[in-house]
Formats: structure tokens, sequence, C-alpha cells
């Protein structure tokens, strides 16, 4: 029966896809809502994000202006490249899905290529959380790396409108008043709330979460039309789904938890909370 459904879901999104004309975007984010198949979801967030555009007339020519930009861009800084590969390597023993040599280039050329191009960024080792996804979705680097400008620039818009502490107050003001119960525990046992709340807000769960569970919390993300709004809420949903773990653990075993989610039913998550 689930494979039958699964066969089915695919079809759905194939379906979409293959419109000669146009990608029908409301009906993409419908459906990417519940989940995107392994197989199409670099092309399902290529869409979603607007790096591909619905009107499929030039989509060759868009693909090649994508691809000469990005060969344009300058990569490689001795310095930056030198913490890149730390970070890909302690990230890469700890992601299984990530594990392979192949992405530790393409790592390098991306966030370099980033960086040089926004100078007023600094590298930080979240970039390697954040563009991960992307690269394990995606076949070309190209790809991968407009997916990934994207989503920073999105998260760069949210900053300049809320510093982080504001944001961080806002998220802690929600968890209150959402878990009074949980917050007063975590408060009771001494566990540093700015600390891994900060964390989850800045980098969209992606150092916290498992690989597998990040992935299709993201296809909800990309679906909606201000994830980066709805995001406190998924995570007042989490704290939700493990209140009754956590409230079994002492200070640093919540601590660790909350830095390194386990894997967890994201259905049963998202039960918690509306996509609008």
């Amino acid at each position: 029966m689930e494979q039958d459904e699964a066969i089915s879901v695919f079809n759905d999104f194939t379906d979409i896809l293959q419109s000669e004309v146009h990608v029908d975007l409301e009906r993409l984010r419908i459906l990417a809502r519940h989940g995107v198949p392994n197989q199409l979801r670099g092309e399902v967030w290529m869409y979603l994000l607007g790096v591909q555009d619905a009107d499929r007339s030039k989509e060759l020519t868009r693909s090649r202006a994508r691809s000469q930009e990005y060969d344009q861009l300058e990569k490689g800084d001795p310095d930056l490249l030198r913490r890149i590969r730390a970070e890909v390597g302690r990230y890469q023993r700890r992601t299984s899905e990530m594990a392979d040599q192949q992405y530790l280039p393409r790592f390098e050329n991306i966030i370099t290529a980033y960086l040089n191009t926004n100078r007023d960024v600094d590298y930080h080792p979240a970039l390697i959380y954040l563009c991960a996804p992307f690269l394990y979705a995606l076949d070309r680097e190209c790809d991968a790396y407009f997916c990934f400008e994207r989503l920073m620039q999105a998260i760069d818009e949210v900053n300049t409108t809320n510093t982080t502490k504001q944001r961080v107050a806002h998220f802690l003001s929600l968890f209150r008043y959402a878990l009074p119960e949980l917050c007063n525990y975590f408060e009771d046992e001494e566990v540093n709330l700015d600390e891994w709340s900060t964390s989850w807000l800045q980098n969209l769960l992606s150092k916290e979460l498992p690989f597998s569970n990040l992935v299709a919390l993201w296809d909800a993300y990309f679906a909606v039309s201000d994830p980066l709004e709805f995001h406190p809420f998924v995570c007042l949903a989490i704290l939700c789904n493990a209140k009754d773990n956590l409230e079994d653990l002492e200070q640093s075993e919540i601590r660790t938890m909350l830095l390194c989610l386990p894997v967890m039913d994201m259905k049963r998550v998202s039960l918690q909370i509306k996509l609008n």
C-alpha cells in the first residue's frame, strides 16, 4: 500500500514537472508541503526557490546562462579552503549521506564563490550545513550554488529586519507561552536557552536535525511563501514532540539533545503546526 502511494505521489510530481509550456507552481507547492521524492527533490527545489522559471520556453537558455555566470565567479582562497576542508571533514564524519569525497571540491567552490561575491559576509561553519542539502539534491554544482544563494539572501533579508537577539527573544516568548511547563523545567535545570535557540533560528535546524529529517523539513519550507517567518513555529512543534523525553533528562543531557536532535517522525511534527 505504501509503495502504491509513493508511486502515485511520484507520478503527480512528474506530471507537473514534465509540462511542456508552464510548470504549475501552486500545485507543486501543495504537493511539496507533504514531502518530495528523493529523485525529484533538486528539480522541485529549483522551481520553489525561483532559480528555475515556471515558463519553460527558455529553459535551456537560462540553464546555460546560469552555468556561464557560475563559471565566471571567483573561487578559491587558501585560508578559506583550509577552514572549509576542516569543517567539511567533521561534517562528513557525522553525516553518512554526505560522506562521499566528491562533495569536498563542490563545497569548496560554492562556499568560496558565495563569500567572494558577498564580501560583507564572514565565513562561518554553519555555511557548510546550509549548503549541504543543495549539494545532495542537485547534480549540477552551479544549480546547487544558485539555490544556496537564494536561501542565504532570504536569511540576510530577515537579519536586516530583525537582529538575531530580537528573533531569539521573540521565540523564547513564544516558547514560554506555548510550553510553559517545559520552559520552566529548562530554567530549573539551568539550561542555557539562548545557546540552542540561537542556533536553531539562525541555521534552520541544519546543524541539529538528522539529514533525512532536514531535507524533508526543507521540502515544506520551500513550499511556503515565507519559510523563515514560519520557522519558529516548527521549532515549537519539535519541542512539543520531544517534550516527554526532554523532561526526563538533566541539564547536560538536555543540552546534548537540543544541539543534536534524534531522528523524529516529521509527519507527527507537522500535525502540530499549520502550513499556510
